[in-house]
């Protein structure tokens, strides 16, 4: 088999053209300004896959264009006490960039203006459907620094490879849990449409993470998955309704994001293990205690910058 990290390496459409990004592009790009010209650069989040997932990119970016960089993984908010501030700290020399995933959802223009880049989430909207719906979502931390990275380094060659995982952030947050996430709908099809990931149903990825779908029959899907290839269009519809039928009446999961799961698996060439598989094995995996937790957080990430991949199936 091919090594799938190297097939993400195509040409990456500017995300700043999408209707998504129509509110903020121009604050991310004057942070993007900051970042390429600054001596020295401080990236710092959170001991958390999200963390990893912003940090990655930032970092890879910074490879690619010879930026002097330093990186700090500090403690996510849930090993701190209820009423304790955030971890995070600007450093005295340079320029500090903090991916703060675990922030709540800001409006671009209620931004205090800092000395450091502060990367938080941010209200944005877009139509969609065919009576042009306007709806409202948010641009996460991973998302903008994926933006980031690829206007630091449109050509650089790690920043291609990690580009497929701009979206696992959204992905991770909790919008899919309550209705459909347009932002990560609208991020889908953009790396679709460049080739950076393709887009599958269940039973066409090889090695799925097991547990994901309460309620599924995993002895069922590996049937399904055998006869997949031979089916038509209707045949595959109706084996998977029937396939997640019981799964509708589990409590545990929505149905947006058992849609998800079950028509719009994200792949990046010939990969085993989708990616969101990718990031339930990693989660399943990791420690609960806080030093451990920075160290795989800190092992993760450097497997990622270099190898392309987050997890790859077994």
């Amino acid at each position: 088999m091919r090594n799938p990290a190297f097939l993400c390496i195509v040409p990456m459409r500017d995300v700043f053209t999408s209707p998504i990004f129509s509110p903020v592009s121009s604050v991310l790009i004057s942070y993007a300004e900051r970042i390429k010209h600054a001596d020295l650069v401080h990236i710092s989040g959170p001991a958390t896959l999200d963390g990893v997932l912003a940090l990655g990119q930032l970092e890879a970016a910074c490879l690619d264009l010879g930026l002097k960089y330093r990186r700090r993984l500090y403690t996510p908010r849930h090993h701190l006490p209820r009423d304790a501030q955030p971890a995070w700290t600007e450093e005295e020399k340079g320029l500090t960039v903090i991916a703060d995933v675990e922030e709540a959802t800001w409006e671009v223009n209620d931004r205090p203006e800092t000395s450091h880049v502060h990367l938080v989430p941010l209200n944005t909207s877009i139509e969609m459907g065919e009576k042009n719906r306007r709806l409202s979502g948010a641009l996460d931390p991973v998302v903008q620094a994926g933006a980031l990275a690829a206007w630091l380094a449109p050509n650089g060659r790690r920043v291609r490879k990690m580009r497929p995982y701009i979206s696992l952030g959204l992905w991770l947050r909790g919008a899919l849990d309550a209705s459909m996430d347009p932002v990560h709908t609208t991020m889908l099809n953009h790396l679709k449409e460049e080739g950076s990931v393709r887009i599958v149903p269940l039973p066409e990825v090889d090695a799925p993470s097991p547990g994901m779908i309460p309620g599924l029959s995993e002895r069922q899907l590996k049937r399904l998955a055998k006869v997949w290839p031979k089916m038509d269009v209707d045949q595959r519809s109706l084996a998977l309704s029937e396939l997640i039928l019981p799964c509708l009446m589990e409590k545990e999961i929505s149905t947006p994001r058992l849609e998800e799961l079950v028509w719009h698996r994200m792949v990046v060439g010939d990969a085993p293990m989708d990616l969101a598989s990718q990031a339930h094995a990693i989660k399943k995996e990791w420690p609960e205690d806080e030093t451990a937790s920075k160290l795989f957080a800190s092992s993760l990430l450097d497997g990622w910058l270099s190898s392309g991949l987050l997890k790859a199936g077994e």
